[in-house]
C-alpha cells in the first residue's frame, strides 16, 4: 500500500477505464429516514471523516468536499478531480446517474446534515483509520438494516497510517462485531489479520452475478498489493458470498471480495485498497495505479459493486 511502499511493487497502468451505465432508473418512494435516490441521481456517499488521507494515503475522490462539482462540475478526465479515487468518483459522475458527496464529520442517520445517512442510498468507507464512536455505529448499521448499501474497503494488518493503535481491520471487524444494532456476526464474515504482499484474486464463475457481470464490465480478476481476505461464515448470514478468491483458496476462506446482506440493505467488502488506487491525487503523497492495473479488472469491479449497492443494478 502507497503507506508501506517498501513493501510493494510499482504496479502497471493501462488506459483508464470508464463504464456507462444505462440512464433511466425507475424512481423509489422513499422517507427521510430511508435512503434515497432523486429520479436520475443514485446518491453515493463517501467517508472522509475517519483518517483516509492519514500518511500516503489520498482516499477522496475530490478535495472539493462535500460537493466534487465544486472543483469541476463537468470532469471529463479523473485528473479534472484531484484525489486518489478521482478514477472512481468521475466514472460514475460521467454516467449522469449518480449524485455523489463526501463526508468530512461524524456519520449520522436521520438528521439534518448534508452528508447525512438517510440523503444516501450507499455509503464508502475506504481504509478508515480511526475508530467509529458508538453513535457512528449505530447510524451505519441501522443504516444497511433499512435498506443502504455499505462497501468496506480494508487493507492489510498493521495499516495504521495515523500510529493511533488501529487499522481498518481492526476498525471494520469492530463496527460488525461491536455495535448496539446487531453484534452477532450480523453480515456473516470476519476480516483476517494478515498482510498478504501480492496476487490476483480470481472471480467465482456466476454469469447472473450483478457485481461480476454488471454495466460497466465483466469483472475477471482484481490485486493484492499488500492486503488481506475475509473469512465466510454462511451459518451466521446465508447470504454472505465470497466473489473472489485469493490463489489456492475457495468456500469460506480466502475470500478477497465478498457480497452479503443485512436487514433491507446490501453489504460489499474488498480486502485491499490498492485495487481502488488510481495513481493520481494530491502532491506529496506516494501513489500507485491500481485502477488501471493491466492484469485485473478493478475498475469493473468497484462501479459494478457501488451500482449494486446503491440499488441500481
Amino acid at each position: 500500500m502507497p503507506g508501506f511502499a517498501t513493501s510493494r511493487r510499482k504496479l502497471t497502468t493501462a488506459a483508464a477505464v470508464f463504464g456507462l451505465l444505462a440512464a433511466g432508473a425507475a424512481v423509489q418512494a422513499t422517507s427521510a429516514a430511508t435512503p434515497a435516490h432523486a429520479a436520475t441521481a443514485y446518491r453515493v456517499l463517501f467517508d472522509d471523516g475517519h483518517a483516509e488521507e492519514a500518511g500516503n494515503a489520498d482516499w477522496i475522490i475530490s478535495t472539493s468536499k462535500p460537493d466534487p462539482l465544486g472543483e469541476d462540475s463537468s470532469p471529463s478526465s479523473e485528473t479534472d478531480w484531484t484525489g486518489a479515487l478521482s478514477s472512481w468518483g468521475v466514472a460514475l459522475q460521467q454516467t449522469g446517474d449518480y449524485s455523489l458527496k463526501t463526508a468530512t464529520s461524524a456519520l449520522t442517520y436521520g438528521g439534518s446534515s448534508s452528508t447525512d445517512l438517510s440523503k444516501f442510498d450507499a455509503l464508502v468507507l475506504p481504509e478508515p483509520n480511526t475508530k467509529f464512536t458508538t453513535a457512528e455505529k449505530t447510524a451505519i448499521m441501522n443504516f444497511v438494516k433499512n435498506g443502504g448499501g455499505l462497501f468496506m474497503v480494508s487493507d492489510h494488518t498493521g495499516a495504521d497510517r495515523n500510529n493511533d493503535g488501529y487499522d481498518a481491520v481492526k476498525i471494520l471487524n469492530d463496527l460488525m462485531t461491536n455495535n448496539s444494532v446487531d453484534s452477532s456476526d450480523p453480515f456473516g464474515f470476519s476480516i483476517d489479520s494478515l498482510n498478504i504482499s501480492s496476487g490476483y484474486p480470481k472471480a467465482i464463475s456466476d454469469s447472473s452475478n450483478a457485481v461480476l457481470h454488471g454495466s460497466f464490465g465483466t469483472v475477471t480478476k482484481s490485486l493484492i498489493a499488500n492486503g488481506t481476505t475475509a473469512t465466510l461464515k454462511p451459518s451466521d448470514n446465508s447470504n454472505v458470498k465470497g466473489l473472489l478468491y485469493r490463489s489456492g483458496y475457495s468456500g469460506n476462506t480466502g475470500a478477497f471480495f465478498l457480497t452479503s446482506t443485512f436487514g433491507s440493505g446490501r453489504v460489499a467488502f474488498w480486502g485491499d485498497s490498492s485495487p481502488i488506487d488510481d495513481g493520481t491525487g494530491q502532491s506529496g503523497n506516494t501513489l500507485y495505479d491500481g485502477w488501471n492495473d493491466s492484469g485485473a479488472t478493478n475498475a469493473a469491479l468497484a462501479l459494478n459493486a457501488t451500482a449494486w449497492l446503491a440499488g441500481a443494478s
